[in-house]
């Protein structure tokens, strides 16, 4: 069985694919909610292409940008999202726009070269970008998938509080074993980091899997029984996005919700609000 390839890169934030965040709509500071509690976000854009215009391929930037800009989150873990692709426009680098948009610090973390660009996950911040990692997530020996990753920031909550805030899209195959063979490579990544940590995404698992059993060691799920559904848009039916952390005694869960938006994407957003401990 080989090993998964893992790299870290760390960068500061005056490197271009991390947002200056000047024209604000979510009116981003280093100070955020004074009360202590954050507002956090997961959200398969399905790269900007409304589902229903799927046909015409159209990319509408600004439907997904109204969507977080109404959530007004402090934290958003972005997944299926492309980086100048033939398919979304080779000019368009969809965290930056989205950044722009929103008015947020943003950081992309590519998965695998696709059409020309670049595909994986991007993270949207209110708070200043610290610092960044990415980590590949290659499927498991003699197991067919595409290459998935985990993007991470570092950032300063209310508070003085650092932590390191993820995004992830594990692996879409029937066969669970992918899954599990990134989820244990995202944990050993985790336990390798010292700061309370939390990560959000598509995890492509249901609650009751394999997968979630084996990361539910390791972190606390902002939801544990009668979680919102988050697929299909239209009558969803399962849960499979998700945002948890660790270690269990940083952060108290709230509440967790899913936004009813139909048209933007394939997926609900998952909003999970945090009192900071």
């Amino acid at each position: 069985m080989r090993s998964i390839i893992i790299y870290a890169c760390w960068v500061v934030i005056l490197l271009p694919n991390i947002s200056a965040c000047r024209n604000s709509k979510i009116a981003a500071s280093a100070t955020g909610d004074p009360s202590g509690v954050i507002r956090v976000m997961s959200y398969n854009i399905h790269h900007a292409n409304p589902p229903s215009k799927a046909k015409d391929s159209t990319i509408d930037m600004q439907a997904i940008a109204d969507v977080i800009i109404k959530a007004n989150p402090d934290l958003v873990a972005l997944q299926e999202v492309d980086n100048r692709t033939t398919r979304s426009g080779v000019n368009l680098n969809q965290a930056q726009e989205l950044g722009r948009l929103t008015g947020m610090h943003y950081y992309f973390s590519r998965s695998m070269d696709y059409r020309g660009g670049q595909y994986g996950n991007a993270v949207l911040s209110r708070f200043p970008i610290l610092d960044t990692m990415h980590f590949e997530l290659l499927p498991q020996n003699g197991f067919s998938g595409e290459v998935r990753s985990v993007g991470i920031i570092k950032v300063k909550l209310p508070g003085k509080k650092d932590i390191h805030f993820a995004s992830t899209h594990l692996d879409a195959t029937k066969d669970e074993t992918n899954r599990l063979w990134q989820a244990k490579k995202i944990i050993e990544v985790v336990e390798s980091l010292q700061l309370p940590f939390i990560i959000a995404g598509d995890f492509n698992a249901r609650p009751d899997s394999k997968t979630i059993a084996l990361l539910d060691q390791y972190f606390t799920r902002s939801c544990i029984t009668d979680c919102p559904l988050t697929i299909p848009v239209v009558n969803p039916r399962s849960t499979i996005d998700y945002i948890m952390y660790r270690p269990a005694g940083s952060f108290e869960t709230l509440n967790v919700q899913t936004i009813n938006e139909t048209y933007a994407s394939d997926h609900l957003p998952v909003i999970a609000e945090f009192k900071i401990k």
